[in-house]
Order: C-alpha cells, then sequence, then structure tokens
C-alpha cells in the first residue's frame, strides 16, 4: 500500500467499511504517530552516486562477458539485471524507501539498454524510434506502479525524445532546417517544465521537471534561433507531414502546461507563441539586429513571469539568458569591426561592466519579488 492512506481511508469510508468514529481514531492515531524525517542531502548525494555507479558498473560487467554469451545467455542476462535491480527495489521499500527509489531507477534506466541489445541480438528490424517508445512506455507503468517521481522524469524525457527521433527518421526531406518543429517544441515543452514549480512545498517531480526546463531552456532557444525559417534549402512546406510536425511541436508543450496548472497557461501560450517568432526571424547565416532583440525581449518577458509567480529561477535564468545575447551579439557584430587590442579591451569591459550591472539588475528583480510575494 502506499503512503498516501488517507485516499483509501476515505474510500473505505464510503464503502461501508468503517464508520465515522473508526475513522476519526485512525485519523488521529496517524497524526499523532512519528512521522519518518526527511533524507539529508548528504544521503541523497550517496543515494544519486550510488545508483551512477551501480549502473556504470552493470554495464561494464555486461560488455566486459557480452563476447563469451550465446544469444540466449545474453538476453536472460539482460532479463535477470533488469529483474534483480527492480527486485532489490521492492525489497528495500519497506526499509528505506530512497534506496528503493534509486534501485527502481537504475532498474528503469537499465531497461533501455536492455531494449536496445535485445533487437541487436536477435537482429531485430532498426527502427530506434521504436526502441525509446518501448522505453518510454516502461517506465510510465513502473510510474502508474510505484508513483516514484524518478519515473515520471524519465517519462518527461523519452517520450519527447520518441517523437523527435520518429520526426528525424520520417521526414521527408533533407534540409538544415528539417528540425526546426523539434527545437521550436523542445524549447516551448522546456518554459512548460520550467513553470511546474508553483510553491515552496512542491513535490519532488515538480523540483525534477523544473530543473530539466531549466537545463535545457537557453540551449534549445539558440538551436531555434540558428536554424529558423530562412535557412536556404528545400522548402518544406508543401509537406503535409511537416505540419502534423508543427502541430505537434506547439500543442503538446500547451497540454503540458494545462496538466501541470490551468492557471498558468496563458503564460505559456506566451512563451510558445515568443518561441514560434523566434524561429521565424532567426536562421540566417549572421543573426540579425531582431534576432537580438527578440532574445532580450524573451529575457525581460521570462523576468517578469518569474516576479509574477515569485520563484527566483526564472529571474536567474533571464539575466543569464540577457547576458548571453549580449556576449553572442559582441561576438558576431562588433568584435570584428575592432582590432585586435581594442577588440580584447572591449570584451574585457563587457565582463567586468556588464556582470557588475546584471548582477545588480538580478538583485533589484529579487527584491521586487519579494516585496510583491508579501
Amino acid at each position: 500500500m502506499t503512503s498516501d492512506w488517507e485516499e483509501h481511508l476515505d474510500q473505505w469510508a464510503a464503502a461501508g467499511l468503517l464508520d465515522a468514529d473508526s475513522a476519526s481514531r485512525v485519523r488521529a492515531w496517524e497524526s499523532a504517530r512519528p512521522r519518518p524525517q526527511s533524507l539529508a542531502w548528504p544521503v541523497r548525494i550517496a543515494l544519486a552516486f550510488g545508483a551512477i555507479l551501480l549502473a556504470s558498473g552493470v554495464l561494464l560487467f555486461v560488455s566486459a562477458h557480452w563476447d563469451e554469451l550465446s544469444p540466449a545467455g545474453r538476453m536472460s542476462l539482460l532479463a535477470a539485471t533488469v529483474a534483480a535491480l527492480h527486485g532489490g527495489g521492492a525489497a528495500a521499500s519497506r526499509r528505506f524507501v530512497g534506496l528503493s527509489v534509486a534501485l527502481h531507477t537504475v532498474g528503469s534506466v537499465a531497461l533501455g539498454g536492455a531494449i536496445a541489445l535485445a533487437g541487436q541480438i536477435f537482429n531485430l528490424n532498426e527502427h530506434w524510434p521504436g526502441a525509446v517508445l518501448l522505453w518510454a512506455v516502461g517506465c510510465a507503468m513502473a510510474w502508474l506502479l510505484l508513483k516514484h517521481w524518478t519515473q515520471a522524469a524519465l517519462c518527461a524525457v523519452l517520450f519527447p525524445w520518441w517523437l523527435a527521433s520518429e520526426w528525424d527518421t520520417w521526414a521527408p526531406f533533407a534540409s538544415s532546417h528539417s528540425m526546426l518543429p523539434v527545437w521550436v517544441g523542445i524549447c516551448a515543452l522546456s518554459f512548460a517544465y520550467l513553470s511546474a514549480r508553483r510553491s515552496p512545498a512542491d513535490g519532488p517531480l515538480r523540483k525534477a521537471l523544473m530543473w530539466l526546463g531549466g537545463i535545457a531552456l537557453l540551449p534549445c532557444a539558440a538551436l531555434v534561433a540558428s536554424h529558423g525559417v530562412w535557412d536556404r534549402g528545400e522548402s518544406p512546406w508543401g509537406s503535409g507531414s511537416y505540419w502534423i510536425a508543427w502541430m505537434a511541436a506547439l500543442l503538446a508543450p500547451l497540454l503540458v502546461a494545462l496538466v501541470l496548472d490551468t492557471g498558468r497557461v496563458a503564460w505559456n501560450s506566451g512563451a510558445i507563441a515568443w518561441t514560434l517568432v523566434l524561429g521565424a526571424i532567426g536562421g540566417a547565416t549572421h543573426p540579425s539586429l531582431a534576432t537580438y532583440a527578440w532574445c532580450a525581449i524573451g529575457a525581460a518577458g521570462l523576468a517578469a513571469w518569474g516576479i509574477r509567480d515569485a520563484r527566483a529561477e526564472r529571474v536567474n535564468l533571464a539575466v543569464a539568458g540577457l547576458a548571453i545575447t549580449v556576449l553572442a551579439f559582441y561576438f558576431s557584430s562588433v568584435m570584428d569591426k575592432l582590432g585586435r587590442s581594442a577588440s580584447l579591451i572591449g570584451i574585457g569591459l563587457l565582463f567586468l561592466g556588464g556582470g557588475w550591472a546584471l548582477e545588480q539588475t538580478r538583485r533589484r528583480l529579487l527584491t521586487l519579488m519579494s516585496k510583491e510575494s508579501l
């Protein structure tokens, strides 16, 4: 039974298995019972590194003995590895929940390698997006059964990866901007993930989604700006599959934003529109002034979004995005027009003065955010 006992208690009371007095006594007893303390950060670090090292050790062991095994032995080893990891997680679930979560996570990660190697063992038809889909479905089933946030975080990575790999495989044309719907979709999805945090009481899943969105946002925005629709190459707009890819790229992040928080969907819609415009004006060999200006507007909008929701990570990410935009503009449009010494002096002054100005701006924004949240 999962730890959400109150839901089960309400179901039992509604079904007539418990009367109101018994349900009240159970709630009073559970409320008075001491709760296990949350794991300290050294324990969490130890579990994370332990899970990574365990997964690395399993991969090294399998690779060292791979050539010595028959196809049946290889398949048995893969199945036994996944089963042993999940079995260990189940055995540790009552005594050490953190260890159980780590072992189940490693088991789900090992499932992806097992699926890929199984296809190699039996020389199956090589369509790797299908393997990614099977991996994502396995993690989704584990999430439904275990309710672990790590399984949901894997799903948040694997399902977009599957869609992107399917488009990369079935794209009916080959040009520099054939992957633009993918980059736009991932950038818009990064905004949705970044906005998952609502309050300090958020669970670990929303925190993980916020980190995923924060890590992916700036690189994806750079890819959108550099692979815009104005790249030279074969025009894809006559292809029906290209329109389907664009619909998926725009609607999937909006659906994720609706699931995470319906009250903030308007801001996510604005972020999706900003990403779409960035793809429309970007893509030239030398980015135009409009591209840099639009990136600066996006940084300002992200900062305003962070102040509205009292989220410091969005303000910090907005300041970082503005700094990268200024540096990119200097290197691409200013530095080559100056001499060697003048360009070095300019970049030094930019780092010193610009860094100081951005830090002061960041502190003022965080102070304003604190006042708005009171």
